[in-house]
């Protein structure tokens, strides 16, 4: 689940920082010094905004998670990370437009937004992976219940979590790629 988490904040985190780094390139309206203060404070509070919302959803759904039957249908990390980007490479692609073009009004801050709400992303699969270490299980969520475009892991459409040993799937907690030891 925290995997699902994660998949965006990759691609909004580079696509932020390349934004932000175009866009101190042009001027803009305010000047950039104003720009990269306010992208600053965007940062900031984006970071903080997405990294706590619907905590007590997540908190709701991990105390409800429940064994992981041999029916439901569960997915690797690299499917889930792979659906999640192909479901939402046009919001991406706007989003990214839209940094670029609020570069001409305001330098390197939509830029910085974008970047903020990819750290609030990892800051929150960080705390999931918390969660997941402390329960000693890894949180997953059924096929079925997430959206269309593979998101919304603590939708309406989610009832409840399954959970599974800490060694099942290809994910470590937090919904990092597994490490494997190396063969000597």
């Amino acid at each position: 689940m925290a995997v699902v988490v994660r998949a965006g904040a990759a691609p909004l985190g580079w696509l932020g920082v390349f934004a932000a780094g175009i866009g101190v390139l042009v001027p803009g309206l305010t000047g950039r010094r104003i720009g990269v203060l306010a992208g600053a404070a965007l940062f900031i509070v984006a970071t903080a905004v997405v990294a706590y919302v619907r905590r007590k959803r997540y908190d709701a759904l991990i105390r409800s998670a429940a064994r992981a039957g041999k029916h439901d249908v569960l997915q690797d990390r690299a499917v889930a990370v792979r659906t999640w980007r192909r479901g939402h490479r046009w919001w991406l692609l706007l989003a990214f437009l839209a940094a670029l073009g609020s570069a001409f009004a305001v330098p390197a801050a939509g830029g910085m937004l974008l970047a903020g709400c990819g750290t609030g992303l990892r800051l929150k699969a960080a705390w999931l992976g918390r969660r997941e270490r402390a329960e000693n299980a890894l949180l997953w969520v059924r096929v079925d219940w997430l959206d269309a475009r593979g998101g919304r892991p603590a939708g309406k459409a989610v009832k409840a979590f399954r959970s599974t040993g800490i060694a099942a799937g290809d994910a470590a907690p937090g919904g990092a790629r597994r490490r494997t030891a190396a063969l000597v």
